[in-house]
C-alpha cells in the first residue's frame, strides 16, 4: 500500500501500467512529455494516481522529445516521452538525437501492440528495437506485466547514468493491462566515474612543461565544467597558469553573462576555429572531444588543432569532472579567487535598421538575472551571441546535435523544470517550423517563454553553405529550395492560432518596446492577455 500525497491512502498497483507509473514515480520522475495513442492508454490511466507526475501534451512527438531534453538539461534528472509505437518513436528521433549529443537524460515510454497482434502485422507494426537503438543508449522491450515495473527501474537508471543517457523501454500493451503483483524498488544511479589523481598529475605535469617551454594551454569545457563551482575552477586554474577558457560551439548549458567566468566559444566554421587554436600546443578536454569541423567542404581543414598541438583528457563525459576541476587547481595552486565578468557600459537602447547586433544589444540590456536562454537563431544568433556577455548572468542552451526544430520544444521543457525563470527562445523561422507546435503547448501550460522568430525569409544558412561547398552555378531552382517566400510565413497569425499573442517588429525601437512589454509580464496565457511575444524580426 502506498500512500497519495496528501497522506491518504491510495489502491494497490491492480495493472502493469500502473506498476510501472508508480516504479517511476518513486525513482524521482516528474515529467512526461506525451503524444499517446491506442497502446498507451492504460499508461495515460495510471497518471491520474499520480498526482506529482506532470504529463505534458505536445502535438508532435518531436515536441515531447525535444521538450525532455531541454527539461533535462535544467533539472539535471530525466525526463520521459510517451511515444505510440515505430512511427510516433520516428517523429520523436530528430530530437532525441539532438538529446543524445547534449547528453541529456530522457526516459522513451513506447507502446507497442500487444504480444499477441505482433504476428498479424498490422498496419503500425514496425522494428521497434532497431529504430529505438540508433538513438538510444539502452533499450528493453518488457515481455510481460510482471517485469514492467522491474524494467521500468533499470531504465530510469540507466538514463539517469552519468553523463546523461537516452534509454528505451517498450511497453506492449498486453504488459500495461494484464495484473501485476505491484512496484517496484528503485534502482541505485551509478555515479560519474572518478578521476584517478594520477590522471590529475600528468594533466598538470603537461600544462607546466607547455608553458615551461613557452608553448600555449587550452582548455576545451562541456557538460559539469561549464557551470558552477567546476567552471570557477577551470576559471582559477587558467587565471593562475594563463591557459584559454574554450567551450564548444554548441555546448549543451553554459552559465554565462555578469558575474560568471567569462569562456571562449569555438566558432562555427573551420576556418574560423583554425586562427584561434593555432598558437596552442596543448589542449585540455574536460569532459569535451578535439573540434572538428560540423561538416567536410572540398579543400576545407576537418581536424582543427594545430600540427603538433597535444591532447590531454582530464575528465571523459562519464566521470567526474567537478572533483577533476578541483584537484587540478589545488595541484596547481591555483587558489585565488576566479575571475568573472564584470558589467561594462552598455550603451544607449539601439536605434535605426534591426540587425543583429540590434537585437543583441537589446537583449544584453533588458534579459533579467537568472534567465534561461534557449539558442536556434542559427545565422542570426552568431551575432547576436556576442552581446549576451554584458547581460546579467543566465544559462545559455544551445542545439547541439544540428537537427534542427530542437528550440521551440527545448524552451518549453526549460520552463517546466524552471518556471520561477523568465525563458527567452531565440530561433530561426526555418527552424521554427519544424516544431511550431511546442507554441500550443506553452500556452496550454503557462509556459513563461519569451519567443523571439528571426525570419530571415530564408534557410539562410543553406544560403552560405551552399557557396561553401562550391555548386557548380546554381540556378533558380537551386535558389529556390532555400527560400521561404511564395508565401512569406506569418508567425503573428501562426502564433495567434495556437494561443500565443504576437507582434512584429520592423525596427530596434519597435522590438525594444515590444521586448520590454514581454518581459515585464508572465506567459503565455490563452486570450487576449497573453504574455508570450512573438518576435518576428527581418534580419
Amino acid at each position: 500500500m502506498t500512500a497519495a500525497a496528501d497522506g491518504s491512502p491510495e489502491a494497490p498497483s491492480s495493472n502493469g501500467a500502473d506498476a510501472l507509473i508508480d516504479t517511476l514515480a518513486a525513482s524521482g520522475l516528474r515529467a512526461i512529455f506525451a503524444n499517446p495513442g491506442t497502446s498507451e492508454m492504460h499508461l495515460v490511466a495510471a497518471l491520474d494516481r499520480r498526482p506529482e507526475m506532470s504529463p505534458v501534451l505536445c502535438l508532435h512527438e518531436t515536441v515531447t522529445s525535444g521538450a525532455a531534453d531541454g527539461y533535462a538539461r535544467m533539472a539535471e534528472r530525466p525526463a520521459a516521452t510517451l511515444l505510440h509505437l515505430g512511427p510516433g518513436l520516428g517523429n520523436a528521433w530528430a530530437n532525441l538525437h539532438n538529446a543524445r549529443r547534449g547528453a541529456s537524460p530522457v526516459l522513451n515510454l513506447v507502446g507497442d501492440h500487444a504480444e499477441d497482434h505482433l504476428r498479424y502485422d498490422a498496419p503500425l507494426t514496425s522494428d521497434l528495437p532497431a529504430l529505438a537503438g540508433s538513438v538510444s543508449h539502452y533499450v528493453k522491450r518488457t515481455r510481460s506485466a510482471q517485469t514492467a515495473a522491474a524494467d521500468a527501474a533499470l531504465a530510469y537508471a540507466e538514463a539517469a547514468r552519468a553523463p546523461g543517457q537516452v534509454a528505451t523501454l517498450i511497453l506492449p500493451a498486453d504488459a500495461a493491462w494484464n495484473a501485476a503483483a505491484g512496484p517496484a524498488s528503485p534502482q541505485p544511479v551509478a555515479p560519474p566515474a572518478a578521476v584517478d589523481g594520477a590522471c590529475v598529475d600528468r594533466v598538470a605535469a603537461a600544462m607546466r612543461a607547455a608553458k615551461a617551454a613557452g608553448g600555449s594551454v587550452g582548455i576545451l569545457l562541456r557538460g559539469q565544467g561549464l557551470r558552477g563551482a567546476p567552471l570557477r575552477d577551470a576559471a582559477k586554474i587558467a587565471a593562475a597558469t594563463g591557459a584559454r577558457l574554450f567551450c564548444d560551439t554548441f555546448a549543451p548549458r553554459l552559465e554565462r553573462g555578469v558575474g560568471a567566468p567569462a569562456v571562449e566559444r569555438l566558432p562555427y566554421f573551420a576556418e574560423q576555429i583554425t586562427p584561434v587554436l593555432e598558437e596552442l600546443t596543448l589542449l585540455v578536454l574536460v569532459q569535451s572531444s578535439p573540434p572538428v569541423s560540423f561538416f567536410a567542404y572540398p579543400g576545407k581543414p576537418s581536424w582543427c588543432l594545430p600540427e603538433g598541438c597535444e591532447t590531454a583528457y582530464l575528465a571523459h563525459p562519464h566521470e567526474d569532472a567537478a572533483q577533476a576541476l578541483a584537484d587540478l587547481a589545488t595541484a596547481l595552486g591555483a587558489s585565488g579567487p576566479a575571475p568573472l565578468a564584470e558589467a561594462g557600459a552598455l550603451g544607449g537602447s539601439p536605434t535605426g535598421p534591426l540587425t543583429a547586433d540590434a537585437i543583441g544589444a537589446a537583449l544584453a540590456q533588458n534579459t533579467p538575472e537568472g534567465a534561461i536562454i534557449v539558442d536556434e537563431a542559427a545565422t542570426t544568433g552568431l551575432g547576436v551571441y556576442p552581446s549576451l556577455a554584458a547581460a546579467p548572468r543566465h544559462d545559455h542552451l544551445n542545439l547541439t546535435g544540428g537537427a534542427i526544430g530542437w528550440g521551440l520544444p527545448a524552451a518549453l521543457g526549460a520552463s517546466i523544470a524552471a518556471p520561477d525563470r523568465k525563458v527567452i527562445c531565440l530561433h530561426g523561422d526555418g527552424g521554427a517550423m519544424y516544431s511550431v507546435q511546442a507554441l500550443w503547448s506553452m500556452a496550454r501550460e503557462q509556459a513563461d517563454v519569451l519567443t523571439i522568430i528571426m525570419a530571415n525569409r530564408a534557410y539562410a544558412i543553406l544560403q552560405i553553405e551552399l557557396s561553401r561547398v562550391q555548386a557548380v552555378n546554381p540556378g533558380p531552382k537551386a535558389h529556390s529550395t532555400l527560400d521561404l517566400t511564395r508565401p512569406a510565413l506569418d508567425f503573428t497569425a501562426l502564433a495567434r492560432g495556437m494561443g500565443v499573442e504576437a507582434s512584429r517588429a520592423e525596427t530596434a525601437e519597435q522590438f525594444v518596446d515590444q521586448l520590454r512589454s514581454a518581459l515585464a509580464r508572465r506567459g503565455p496565457r490563452d486570450g487576449p492577455d497573453d504574455a508570450v511575444f512573438q518576435q518576428d524580426a527581418s534580419v
